[in-house]
């Protein structure tokens, strides 16, 4: 009995130190009350609004009858209208669509006459997921659609109707490892920069040294610099090691050039070190740090098109992702690795990183002089 009420006591402290530390309380609440929402809205593999484009070079009612059933269905959004064959690479090369759906000009002739009516659907296969789905969708309105043809009995439908032929660039088999592998490199240099910079300052509170070192023949900005460094090296290492690995141990295509994938990664990790700076400058103990790392990371994950697709998530929450060091950073890894891309092409993923980095790094730096008078 005697150890069943020290037990008791023991808990009944923990509860009550927990409760009263408002650290503690964020930690209990903050934290999981992020992460339910962000998974939430987020993870999710189910595609609406898929942006694509339409060459219709046919113009018949025939074709005008399919293309309304993709125009009808919450799982696509119709974003422009072609006029010559040029502008599809245009459209997907750019991103401006994730797939084109072409009908050519015996579309209605082949129809009618019990040949097969072809339906070309042309998917960014840099983003092998959503092309999967996206054609998995197209294929149930094509089947849809030859049912409906039947049932009319349209003349020359002893046929096959509308045949699906798919067609994906980038990335011809769709390999889902070349997607996933292509933006690894980004999402391990994220996370080992991110530990190694937040811990450092933290550190340094928590062994005691901390007030050695603002004694020492050093300012702030050196002392930041000096901390941000080996971060900045081993985060590189890193990611060029994965990058390696993807190429020659996955068989991932590497389009690009070193000198685009280094510069990219040396925006992105500029960016991460302010952020980890940032946290460190913030957090009294090496927990907080870590803490504060993983309240970051997680959501940066989720939110950055690494395994589920943007389009999924709401509009103020796709928004929201423009804020995201690892959104831009993905999206310039597989342009680079599969598309081939240089620096003018992944020139847009670029300068929202190096301004979030004017932004993070000066903040850590004023944060870090503030916490140290």
């Amino acid at each position: 009995m005697d150890f069943l009420r020290r037990i008791i006591a023991l808990t009944m402290k923990e509860f009550i130190m927990i409760l009263k530390d408002p650290k503690s309380r964020f930690v209990v609440i903050g934290p999981p009350l992020i992460q339910f929402f962000v998974f939430g809205y987020a993870a999710t593999y189910d595609l609406k609004n898929v942006s694509y484009a339409v060459f219709d070079e046919s113009r018949t009612p025939e074709s005008r009858q399919l293309l309304s059933r993709f125009e009808g269905s919450e799982n696509f959004e119709l974003t422009r209208n072609l006029l010559n064959e040029k502008e599809i690479a245009f459209m997907i090369n750019r991103e401006k669509v994730r797939l084109v759906i072409h009908i050519g000009s015996e579309f209605s002739r082949d129809l009618h006459s019990g040949r097969p009516a072809t339906l070309q659907a042309i998917v960014d296969g840099r983003n092998s997921n959503v092309a999967l789905i996206a054609l998995g969708y197209i294929g149930a309105i094509v089947e849809k659609y030859n049912r409906d043809l039947a049932k009319k009995g349209v003349v020359g439908m002893g046929g096959p109707g509308v045949v699906l032929v798919d067609r994906a660039w980038f990335n011809a088999n769709l390999q889902s490892r070349w997607f996933i592998v292509s933006a690894l490199g980004g999402l391990i240099s994220m996370v080992v920069v991110m530990i190694l910079t937040s811990l450092s300052v933290a550190r340094e509170r928590e062994f005691g040294t901390f007030d050695q070192l603002l004694v020492a023949p050093f300012n702030p900005g050196e002392i930041l610099v000096g901390k941000s460094l080996p971060g900045m090296f081993f985060g590189i290492m890193d990611a060029l090691l994965f990058a390696a690995g993807a190429v020659y141990w996955f068989g991932v295509p590497f389009r690009g050039s070193v000198g685009t994938l280094v510069l990219a990664l040396g925006c992105f990790i500029l960016t991460i070190v302010g952020v980890g700076l940032l946290v460190s400058s913030l957090s009294m103990t090496m927990q907080q740090a870590l803490l504060g790392s993983f309240v970051f990371m997680m959501p940066s994950v989720i939110l950055s098109g690494f395994a589920t697709p943007i389009e999924n998530m709401p509009h103020w929450l796709q928004i929201g992702t423009l804020l995201n060091p690892l959104r831009h950073i993905i999206t310039a890894l597989r342009n680079i690795f599969l598309e081939g891309a240089g620096v003018s092409m992944v020139w847009p993923q670029l300068w929202p990183l190096l301004l979030m980095a004017a932004f993070a790094l000066p903040l850590a730096g004023w944060m870090f002089r503030h916490r140290s008078q």
